[in-house]
């Protein structure tokens, strides 16, 4: 028996961004957002899920100038990094899954939080100037904005997808209504999840100068 379905990898993701470019309105973005919004559906499956899709200002350049100039990029978990593909970005760049800190657990038990916002803590001194990625925990979007404001951690961006019930959209809102404003990318309500996060973060690292990148970047080189 054999099935009926393309088999030619380029034709499939050529296919897929024109159904999505079909199914898309994006009308009223800037070209950037835009980007970040396409590949964060192409990963979700779901265009419905553009709507709900903000952004602020000059969010993505900033983070795009964080990439450009190798600052790290702070994960929450390990699934976000692995999604992240590393040869688009600068040699030497630090792709950092936050929950694997050793200290996480300790940390975690000692301040009366869970580990996703135990790690927010012990990276502290990396935060500025990083570009953070949280596709998983709310309570680590949740104790990033409580940093911030008590002692004036600033992310150059913040792609923020936490998922669940129990609460992400709360989270979510809280980065959106945050005073003062911060660099920000963010898919509203109960929906995220790791994949869209690292689709997002691909898609703000797809626009980097081609004198900022691996030879194997720029020529496509799959790794």
């Amino acid at each position: 028996m054999e099935y009926d379905y393309i088999r030619e990898p380029d034709a499939i993701y050529r296919q897929s961004f024109a159904t999505i470019r079909t199914e898309l309105t994006l009308e009223g973005l800037d070209n950037d957002l835009a980007a970040v919004v396409t590949r964060v559906v192409h990963a979700c499956g779901m265009p419905q899920n553009a709507e709900h899709i903000h952004g602020s200002g000059d969010a993505i350049r900033a983070g795009r100038s964080a990439i450009a100039n190798r600052k790290p990029i702070l994960c929450d978990c390990r699934m976000v990094a692995a999604g992240i593909i590393a040869d688009r970005l600068p040699a030497g760049t630090d792709i950092i899954p936050m929950l694997a800190h050793p200290e996480a657990a300790a940390h975690a038990k000692q301040m009366g939080n869970t580990r996703s916002a135990a790690v927010i803590d012990l990276h502290r001194e990396q935060i500025d100037g990083a570009v953070v990625v949280i596709g998983n925990a709310p309570t680590a979007l949740f104790r990033l904005l409580e940093l911030i404001v008590e002692d004036g951690a600033k992310p150059a961006l913040i792609l923020g997808f936490p998922v669940g019930f129990v609460g992400a959209a709360e989270s979510k809102q809280a980065l959106i209504d945050a005073r003062p404003a911060l660099p920000y990318v963010t898919l509203t309500g109960r929906w995220g999840g790791s994949a869209m996060a690292s689709a997002a973060l691909n898609a703000v690292a797809a626009g980097l100068p081609e004198d900022t990148l691996s030879p194997e970047a720029v020529l496509g080189v799959e790794q």
